[in-house]
């Protein structure tokens, strides 16, 4: 049993099925850019709701700048935008800064 918990995930294409498609878990993606001002304030809201979700979810981030192909797939016109997939679908999705409690029930954690 692993006890240190990864509190957010880096998804790249290379990593994406292994990550996303292949999670037996709800997965909260979070497309981002480092010099996007909202963003970097979504960055600590994102680390609370890992933190929250623990074993339940996985939280990761796809930088769209390092991944347009990614970013391009999910149709990403703005930053940040959080989606939510389960068993492979988009179940849930948000565009702009969303707070920590939103975000949770966008998992069904909540």
């Amino acid at each position: 049993m692993q006890t240190t918990q990864v509190k957010e995930v880096t998804i790249t294409k290379d990593n994406f099925n292994e990550i996303v498609a292949n999670a037996t878990k709800p997965v909260l993606i979070d497309f981002w850019a480092g010099w996007c001002m909202p963003c970097r304030m979504q960055g600590p809201i994102l680390t609370q709701v890992a933190e929250e979700a623990g074993d339940r979810a996985i939280v990761g981030k796809v930088n769209v700048d390092e991944e347009p192909e990614l970013a391009r797939e999910f149709g990403i016109m703005s930053i940040p935008t959080l989606v939510v997939i389960e068993n492979g679908k988009i179940t849930a999705q948000s565009n702009g800064v969303t707070p920590k409690d939103r975000l949770l029930k966008m998992l069904n954690l909540k």
